[in-house]
């Protein structure tokens, strides 16, 4: 195949290794997908990247566009794989690391412990310097002082240092002459800054962000530089693009400098593609539901725009700051993708405790050992060994018949550890793993829906990811969802993700003011200066003037609050041209407005709002996006066959709602055409995935060759 440019996404998640290969002319979709390589993701990533391109006939040279989706950053903090690290703050601020946040995420855990500080007090360094909260300087920086811990973290042989000094996001002066400094006494030293990793207020935040920053840094920068090596090996020079926690992309140079904002790279390309996929659709507010081999994700879209959240922490495990699990990690002030992410993937442990309960997850036999059934050695059972002890799954025809799953050991693993200790025969048990893992589920899609203050009976649900489409329609009964959309190949749409978004660089300024007493030029020039840095920006890295984009936004909350509320500021009257164009709508009415709508959001978020209160406005951001050409995705028709045709016969599967194994139909969705539509009970077969339908549904075919399952008669 040549004389056409492509597309190549490429997205390392916990199991497997997914790759998407489009081509920019006609919009033909080929996939690849092996297993991930957690010793060492970059094995992986180049395996996936030779499939791709042997299983297409591409040429590597015709590869104009290549992003990845990692979690190489989120790992080397879970795992505790991070270089050592310093940290250099303001005098009398040592501790800031060691004291953290007087919350817990359990009130009543007595055996709770908080997390050892990612740098230890030895290697945290006080510098004398003071500024005050506006950016002006009480005390001079001690430069002998920064000297002299140069020479300290010379001799531990630091490589990386995080800085943060008090209210160094009013003012970088000093930070960035510490930098310099550092710099000069070691030309190889890593250095992070909280000025510009995170330039808001709220110290130990801003300080954990950069920290998290100046850990993975040296970790981030080796990993792609080592995929860059690989890329030219194999013949590809196309620029590499890495996708952000935010749902945007960035360059490779800009993500080895600050890793921080890609610790969720690969789930937000999820919610990315779902919200692609539903566009087409026109549908605007969506679930997104990706489950794969290791967790379970839920986001929430909204207008056709991903909920973004800077409530983040990575520790035990990656997940949102919010719901039950707040305070347990390390805290991250970085614009994320707001996801609620639960140990319930494929290859999620089933297990007895010790009070004789069953339970599922969170722990993962992941892609090694993987599942008992796959015959890699693994011996507690899964997720994945349940479906395919329900007769969920085909035996004959995971990944499409390239990996055989053994029903017998499945069966035995469950009947040994769990079954047998409960009381019950396997297909019980089996059942049983998967109405908990279905409740744990559900817990996830209320917590980003009804938590959140949103009907989910007004939501569509796109559902991916290898075993997503297998729970999805359950999901959808009990959240009372009126639409399940699987797209074609749901177990890399992930990758797709990959390549329909854009570049994006976030831009944040902390200014406290009350909203009536607010000066519109000022925050004009503020928004004016951020967008500058962002054109600046985009520019080094090849877009076009016409290809820009700035979006405005406040961080607004009642005065007393402690936490704030989003708010996008309207485009109208905007200027995404060059430098010399027309200011920005920014006036006392733009003000007035954002702060009416502040009072809507909390009332939506919260259940109450306060329209008489006072208001203060906290952050200001400012979002770059560098357009880049999302490529077409065909459409397809009706085959001119009728769906029997399609048919491959039937199994017998295990439907709870049935009280039983019921003689279920079994289709070949690659033969499946436009307007196809399959009543349940039903499951539908693909190479990377596999779609059930329970009865009183029905699935039918649309012009992209997405599924839409709905209740009754026509979907």
């Amino acid at each position: 195949m040549t004389g056409n440019q492509f597309h190549l996404g490429i997205d390392v998640g916990g199991t497997f290794t997914d790759a998407v290969l489009i081509c920019e002319e006609t919009g033909r979709i080929d996939t690849a997908k092996v297993p991930s390589t957690p010793a060492d993701p970059s094995i992986g990533f180049m395996a996936a990247l030779e499939r791709a391109l042997e299983g297409s006939a591409v040429d590597p040279g015709a590869i104009a566009h290549l992003v990845h989706g990692t979690t190489v950053a989120t790992n080397s903090l879970i795992e505790g794989k991070t270089p050592r690290t310093a940290f250099v703050t303001t005098e009398g601020f040592g501790d800031m690391l060691e004291i953290a946040r007087q919350v817990r995420p359990s009130l009543y855990d007595v055996h709770f412990e908080k997390l050892r500080p990612l740098v230890p007090r030895d290697l945290c360094y006080e510098v004398p310097e003071r500024l005050d909260p506006a950016g002006g300087v009480l005390r001079p920086l001690d430069e002998d002082a920064v000297r002299e811990i140069a020479a300290a973290l010379r001799a531990r042989e630091v490589r990386s240092v995080a800085v943060c000094l008090l209210h160094g996001y009013a003012n970088p002066v000093h930070e960035e002459r510490v930098a310099e400094i550092l710099r000069e006494e070691d030309p190889g030293l890593l250095i992070s800054l909280s000025s510009s990793v995170c330039p808001e207020f709220r110290e130990y935040f801003r300080a954990s962000t950069c920290v998290i920053n100046a850990c993975i840094v040296p970790v981030v920068a080796r990993y792609l530089a080592g995929i860059e090596d690989g890329l030219g090996r194999a013949g590809l020079d196309a620029e590499l693009l890495v996708m952000q926690s935010n749902g945007g992309v960035l360059t490779a140079e800009q993500a080895a400098s600050k890793p921080v904002f890609m610790v969720e790279s690969g789930p937000a390309a999820g919610v990315v593609s779902a919200n692609f996929i539903a566009g087409q659709l026109g549908h605007a507010d969506l679930i997104s539901f990706d489950m794969g081999g290791t967790t379970a994700k839920a986001g929430l879209v909204l207008d056709g725009r991903p909920r973004v959240t800077k409530e983040y922490e990575v520790g035990a495990q990656a997940q949102p700051g919010q719901g039950m699990t707040r305070a347990a990690g390390y805290p991250i002030r970085t614009p994320v993708i707001d996801l609620v992410e639960v140990g319930a993937g494929g290859g999620s442990l089933a297990w007895v405790d010790a009070g004789g309960g069953l339970r599922v997850g969170p722990r993962s036999a992941g892609a090694d050992p993987g599942p008992i059934c796959y015959g890699k050695g693994g011996t507690e059972p899964t997720i994945t060994d349940a479906n395919l002890v329900l007769g969920r799954l085909n035996p004959d025809y995971f990944l499409g018949g390239e990996m055989a799953l053994d029903v017998d050991a499945a069966a035995a693993g469950i009947r040994e550890r769990c079954a047998e200790p409960l009381g019950l025969d396997p297909v019980e048990a089996a059942n049983g793993i998967i109405e908990i893992a279905n409740a744990t589920m559900i817990n996830a899609l209320r917590l980003v829906t009804v938590r959140r203050g949103n009907d989910p009976r007004e939501l569509t649900m796109v559902a991916f990811g290898g075993a997503g489409p297998l729970h999805a329609n359950r999901l959808c009964m009990e959240m009372q969802i009126p639409t399940l959309v699987v797209p074609p190949s749901p177990g890399t749409a992930s990758a797709l993700g990959l390549l329909v978004t854009d570049l994006r660089h976030e831009f944040s300024r902390t200014r406290v003011t009350a909203a009536d007493e607010a000066d519109a030029a000022r925050i004009r020039s503020l928004f004016e200066t951020m967008e500058k840095e962002g054109r600046r920006t985009l520019r080094r890295e090849g877009v076009a003037p016409e290809d820009m984009e700035f979006r405005r936004g406040i961080e607004m909350r009642y005065a007393g609050q402690s936490s704030e509320v989003p708010v996008v500021l309207p485009r109208e009257g905007m200027d995404d041209g060059p430098d010399d164009g027309p200011d920005r709508k920014m006036d006392t009415a733009t003000l007035a407005d954002a702060v009416r709508r502040f009072h809507v959001e909390h009332q939506r978020a919260y259940g109450h709002g306060y329209p008489e209160q006072p208001v203060e406005l906290v952050n200001f951001t400012v979002t770059a996006i560098g357009r880049i050409a999302r490529p077409r995705l065909p459409r397809i028709d009706s085959n001119g066959k009728g769906v029997s045709d399609a048919r491959r016969g039937t199994r017998r599967v295990y439907f709870a709602d049935a009280g039983g194994f019921v003689e279920t139909a079994i289709y070949d969705r690659a033969r499946l055409g436009a307007g196809h539509a399959v009543a349940g009970p039903a499951v539908i077969e693909e190479v990377d995935s596999t779609i059930l339908v329970h009865a009183g549904y029905r699935a039918t075919v649309d012009e992209f060759g997405n599924l839409l399952i709905a209740a009754g008669g026509a979907a």
